[in-house]
């Protein structure tokens, strides 16, 4: 009848508005339908495992649960007193995916400009993207963000970097809607999408959506890759990594130190990826998965094996205007960008090549020898991945797509050139000779090196600009390749439709089947920002589906619409140290690329009013997306103590770690920068000796460490790789000793980087004494914090070989922060 419930069996439960109306005939339809709607769900509310309950999960055309996860298992037979009158038994199965899922493996690679790979006319070898490019498609006008974490967030969501709360990397966030870097639970990702559709999922390598302040052994977890939907996860939780000695997890276990003398973290990720693979499809050979790769490279440092780097000897002598030219004829050639693509100019503060003098020139080149080296490596090894992947069962199945960067190449290193990159992040500068003296040891594990600006800016030839420049292609476009070997049948095509980053999950969803839940894990979903391509997988005049598209990073802004796009630069990403800047009154650039494809030429001064239409736009968009307030600072926001961003260090003055205590990171750690603090280490040294770590807090790039040997106690400062000053006590006592390092800083509240004295005592005597003359003014490491009684990740000084485990007995080490 109408309006009956059926009983609590999970038969159908109806409400039927026609018999609704007939009783209410006195009523109005529209509040007919609003007694339907509350009779609805007052029976949902009463009979939760009903069909009808189950059937309004479901989209009106099929695929998958809006409504995710489905509902708890209810058996709906008949249950008797006993088994022998009861229906036969069914058990709950595992999701499913769609009929015909196909199998996705995401790369995406790092700080990788438009015109690097010789796959788009660069001068580095890609044999890889080579081989996959003749398999399947080449897109020459995606987009990112311009930074790793907002493009990595929107990649993941299908939503736009501020929607997702990632507006800048998250060790620079700021506690604003669009900038707090906690992604929203409203903005589920792919991976918690497809893993609830019957999907087995594995992220490879960086993970930099994780806040700072959750990466610790405490978490919290749910924002770790594993939280985030991935069943397996390996790799590191930051920016960038030591390729030498990485800080590693498996899942939420911190991976012990490789053995292997010839160990790098591209070729240890490549193999974890092949191994969960294979794993996986030997165990469920018909079930789907989607596998996301996402290794260090080609973000600094420019870490890479020797005989990689030798290939490129004397390959780029010739200097960084001479490879624009040469790039973009070659891109001409391959047809990458249309005949008729202009030149840009070299970007404002970039040195002509020629106006370099000798010693220049080969400190330079040799960066650059360096980086190419590092990015044919990563391009070897995501060839042995993809080449595995065809190996496994419903290998034409797959999807492989390939995003050529993150962003564009970056010129944090730069106009000189970084032997440490923690250098720039700290608004150090270096210089040229410096740097020279250590020729033949940059890429090596001593150093955390990166190439100079203008090399970035070349590498994103034939456009302006680069990485954290939103306003302008160098910034945003980067290559992406498509193959589908069972779908995409134009081998070796072309697609020259504008799309962004959030445009990936809709048309992954749209391949596979899936519908985007409106309710996942009890929240509710923002939608979709992106739009599906999934057309240009066989139609290569399908037409747009993006018109309009907002740009925003560090205040840089782009806004695109119909063919035009509109730029508003603020800073140079090679100058650390920023001033005052006022956006409402920055200057607009009007570029018309529909004709124009590297943004070459300014209109602004011929369409006034277009500038005008477009910038109102922007702050539409802006309105709309949690992109306000503008925040232009730069370095200052990466002091968490600074910015009063979480942290699980507190508000204490003291803290007390014991022996176990590894890997702490440095969001996690004692705030001691710019300040006076002790660190008391009660420790037992056994009568024949001991030696080893006993503290530390950073690493290669930064920080200072405790440790004894040959009987003696020496503390260590490393001023950012640039200098580090050891001070080294008296022949320690044995036994029971209370080691005492006492940082006396000689700043006042507010001043940064000042000297300091440094003390050690034994038992209260005094044993050593030193003076620093300058400190790190904002940040140790870039992915190191604290270890107590070992050395993991990267070692301080290079006097040692880590792990450098401490021999005696660590009890406790006791941080003393000084009011």
């Amino acid at each position: 009848m109408p309006g009956s419930l059926g009983p609590r069996d999970g038969s159908l439960v109806t409400i039927d508005p026609r018999g609704v109306e007939a009783k209410y005939t006195h009523l109005s339809r529209k509040k007919v339908a609003l007694i339907a709607t509350v009779a609805l769900l007052s029976a949902l509310i009463a009979h939760p495992h009903s069909n009808l309950a189950i059937a309004q999960d479901q989209p009106a055309s099929g695929g998958t649960p809006k409504v995710l996860p489905r509902p708890d298992f209810k058996f709906k037979g008949k249950e008797g007193k006993t088994y022998k009158e009861s229906d036969p038994p069914q058990f709950p199965q595992p999701a499913a995916a769609p009929k015909g899922a196909p199998n996705v493996v995401l790369i995406l690679l790092d700080d990788t400009g438009f015109g690097q790979y010789s796959t788009f006319g660069g001068g580095v070898p890609s044999p890889t993207l080579d081989k996959l490019a003749s398999e399947g498609l080449k897109y020459n006008r995606f987009h990112t963000t311009a930074l790793c974490s907002p493009t990595r967030a929107a990649l993941i969501t299908g939503r736009n970097h501020h929607s997702a709360a990632t507006g800048v990397i998250t060790e620079a966030a700021t506690g604003y809607d669009g900038y707090t870097c906690v992604l929203p639970r409203s903005c589920g990702t792919i991976g918690e999408v497809l893993r609830q559709n019957g999907y087995m999922t594995a992220w490879i390598g960086k993970n930099h959506n994780t806040p700072a302040w959750e990466t610790s052994a405490v978490g919290p977890f749910d924002r770790w890759a594993n939280g985030l939907g991935f069943d397996y996860f390996y790799g590191f939780n930051a920016g960038d990594m030591n390729h030498w000695d990485p800080l590693l997890f498996e899942n939420r276990n911190l991976v012990p130190k490789s053995n292997d003398a010839n160990y790098h973290l591209t070729e240890d990720l490549a193999d974890r990826a092949i191994d969960w693979v294979r794993k996986s499809t030997s165990i469920s050979p018909d079930k789907p998965f989607f596998l996301y790769v996402a290794p260090g490279a080609n973000h600094s440092p420019h870490h890479a094996p020797k005989e990689w780097i030798d290939r490129f000897k004397g390959q780029f002598d010739a200097g960084w205007d001479a490879y624009r030219e040469a790039t973009l004829k070659r891109q001409i050639e391959k047809g990458v960008v249309p005949p008729d693509t202009k030149l840009t100019a070299r970007s404002e503060g970039l040195p002509a090549w020629s106006s370099l003098n000798d010693g220049q020139k080969k400190v330079y080149s040799r960066m650059m020898e360096v980086f190419a080296g590092y990015a044919a490596h990563v391009d070897h090894h995501m060839g042995r991945v993809i080449d595995a992947v065809k190996q496994t069962p419903n290998a034409e199945n797959t999807i492989f797509i390939y995003i050529v960067g993150d962003n564009g190449s970056s010129a944090e290193g730069g106009i000189e050139g970084s032997l440490n990159e923690n250098l720039f992040f700290n608004g150090f500068p270096e210089k040229w000779e410096d740097n020279l003296k250590h020729f033949d040891e940059i890429g090596g594990p001593k150093w955390f090196n990166h190439f100079p600006s203008a090399w970035a800016h070349a590498m994103c030839t034939p456009f302006q600009w680069t990485k954290q420049v939103a306003s302008h292609f160098g910034g945003t476009r980067n290559p992406m390749i498509i193959s589908w070997p069972a779908k995409i049948k134009d081998k070796g095509g072309l697609r020259s439709q504008f799309l962004h980053v959030i445009d990936i999950v809709p048309t992954l969803y749209e391949a596979i089947g899936i519908t985007q839940p409106t309710m996942l894990n009890g929240i509710e979903q923002r939608p979709i920002e992106g739009a599906s391509f999934l057309k240009t997988f066989t139609e290569k005049a399908a037409p747009e589906t993006r018109k309009t598209q907002y740009f925003e990073l560090l205040v840089n802004r782009g806004m695109y619409h119909d063919g035009w796009m509109a730029s508003s630069r603020s800073f140079v990403p090679w100058v650390p140290v920023r001033g005052e800047f006022d956006p409402l009154t920055a200057k607009w650039e009007l570029y018309d690329v529909s004709k124009d494809f590297s943004q070459s030429e300014n209109v602004a001064d011929k369409h006034p009013e277009k500038v005008k239409e477009l910038e109102a736009m922007f702050w539409q968009e802006a309105e709309k997306y949690n992109v306000l307030p503008l925040d232009w600072r730069a370095v200052e926001r990466l002091n968490a103590e600074l910015q009063g961003r979480p942290s699980l260090a507190g508000k204490r003055n003291e803290y007390v770690y014991y022996p176990g205590q590894v890997a702490l990171p440095d969001g996690a750690a004692p705030p001691v920068l710019n300040k006076s603090f002790a660190v008391t280490m009660d420790i037992d040294i056994p009568a024949k000796g001991a030696e080893g770590m006993v503290y530390t807090h950073g690493g290669l790039t930064g920080g200072y460490g405790i440790y004894v040997r040959e009987g003696k106690a020496h503390f260590v400062y490393n001023m950012l790789a640039i200098e580090r000053t050891t001070i080294t006590s008296e022949t320690l006592p044995t036994g029971k000793v209370s080691l005492v390092m006492n940082f006396a800083y000689e700043g006042k509240a507010g001043e940064l980087g000042k000297p300091a004295t440094v003390t050690l005592t034994a038992n209260g005597k005094k044993v050593g004494e030193g003076k620093l003359p300058r400190t790190v003014p904002l940040q140790f490491s870039l992915g190191e914090g604290v270890d107590v009684g070992t050395d993991t990740g990267s070692a301080i000084d290079f006097t040692y070989k880590l792990p450098f485990s401490f021999t005696g007995t660590v009890e406790k080490v006791t941080i003393d922060l000084k009011k």
